[in-house]
């Protein structure tokens, strides 16, 4: 999934800091730049982006005053200094609003909602097998897409999980409420409050134990009879 976006905003140090946030997450695909809204909206008659990001005190046009001129049908996230715009700023239906200064975890925080948003919009060209193939997780400092045929399975490990995939593994703060409702539950089980796995990569079940590729993983008694009704045993 790749995310076309602009940035405005009228401070060039400000401007600077976003475009290197964006040029940390992959999926985001950076068109423009702009320094004024009114070149922005002159470039937008012409062309379509998923995502605007917004600085809200510029000269005229503000930030509000170009989401009220043009009603962008973009997502918008909104980028200011100043905390008094907000209520006004979500009214306009803006998907974040990043106070500044804000760090990248707090910016991709942001992103995430746009990429979710995104990840579950119907589009008549994609089949509905792709739909949900994949999901996005925060490691360190960018967002990683895995795809879900990939998971063999996921541990807990106190407040981290770790996702082992068929190429790499993956740490992410994250819990196991948030990332169940993540996977599609004909093809993931929670089998122990401290494992996932991929039913599709069971390779065999004996005595109450799974075994993934080399890993053994206990089937507690929470959670076996849902396991078991999944694998119709």
């Amino acid at each position: 999934m790749q995310i076309n976006c602009i940035a405005i905003d009228d401070e060039p140090l400000a401007l600077s800091k976003l475009e290197g946030f964006i040029s940390k997450v992959p999926d985001l695909n950076l068109l423009r730049t702009f320094d004024n809204a009114i070149e922005a909206i002159g470039w937008l008659k012409e062309n379509n982006v998923d995502l605007i990001f917004l600085d809200i005190q510029m000269e005229k046009p503000t930030g509000i005053q170009f989401l009220e001129a043009t009603g962008q049908t973009s997502r918008i996230i909104i980028t200011s200094a100043f905390d008094q715009y907000a209520i006004k700023g979500f009214e306009l239906n803006v998907t974040d609003y990043l106070l500044k200064p804000f760090s990248f975890q707090r910016f991709a925080q942001a992103v995430n909602k746009v990429m979710e948003h995104f990840s579950h919009k119907p589009d008549n060209q994609k089949k509905s097998t792709d739909i949900d193939s994949f999901i996005f997780v925060k490691t360190e400092y960018r967002l990683e897409r895995i795809d879900l045929d990939d998971i063999l399975y996921i541990v807990g490990m106190k407040d981290y999980l770790r996702i082992i995939c068929t190429g790499k593994k993956i740490m992410t703060l994250q819990s196991f409420a948030k990332i169940e409702k993540s996977l599609p539950a004909n093809k993931f089980c929670r089998v122990h409050k401290s494992f996932i796995v991929g039913l599709d990569k069971i390779r065999s079940v004996e005595r109450g134990v799974i075994l993934i590729a080399d890993q053994r993983i206990p089937v507690s008694n929470t959670y076996k009879e849902n396991f078991f009704s999944k694998i119709k045993l």
